[in-house]
């Protein structure tokens, strides 16, 4: 199943879905460290919201820690709103590139965890299907503002440093936004603290 984001407003939210919590992301969470490579080149630290997202911020230490995320590529990435990556399954360099965004890992889906944080440029959220309950492995960085998100996706981290590198990465084609040719990637995904 494609772990992608909506471009409605809202969705209907089902029975056992988590209710958005009133925090917001705190100083202070696991920090990693993306270095993208294609277009854009350079690092990029990404502090992840472990007080609203524990599951999904413990997701993305593992997987980082087992090398996972390294040599995946940006594969959906939308001007003027979103990057998205993280399909350790199916989104190596190297890999069908036409399966990109189809998989998730080896680890079952997350039980979502909404709060009150806002989708701001820097933002780092998690892909899914339009299952609420069905983020995995893949998240996307904000470019702009995208309040229409906000209660329906899990906020997940922030960009600390390196945003000047996010706003580099190569840019998708058409109304998905589907990287045509070589995309970026991230060349390795390291955690700098837990």
């Amino acid at each position: 199943m494609r772990k992608i984001l909506a471009f409605t407003a809202a969705l209907t939210l089902t029975t056992g879905v988590a209710q958005a919590q009133s925090g917001t992301c705190e100083a202070g969470g696991p920090q990693i460290e993306v270095n993208v490579t294609g277009e854009a080149n350079g690092p990029v630290v990404i502090e992840l919201c472990d007080n609203i997202a524990p599951q999904h911020a413990e997701r993305i230490v593992t997987l980082a820690k087992e090398g996972a995320y390294d040599g995946v590529v940006f594969h959906r990435v939308i001007d003027g709103f979103m990057a998205q990556t993280g399909d350790v399954e199916n989104g190596k360099m190297g890999g069908n590139m036409a399966m990109a965004g189809t998989g998730g890992s080896s680890y079952p889906d997350l039980p979502a965890e909404f709060s009150a944080e806002s989708f701001q440029p820097g933002v780092v959220g998690m892909a899914r299907s339009q299952d609420p309950n069905s983020a995995n492995a893949q998240f996307f960085i904000m470019f702009e503002p995208a309040p229409h998100l906000d209660g329906q996706y899990t906020v997940v981290g922030r960009v600390t440093s390196g945003m000047d590198v996010v706003n580099q990465i190569k840019r998708g084609t058409g109304p998905n936004g589907a990287v045509v040719g070589q995309p970026d990637m991230m060349e390795s995904v390291t955690v700098l603290s837990e």
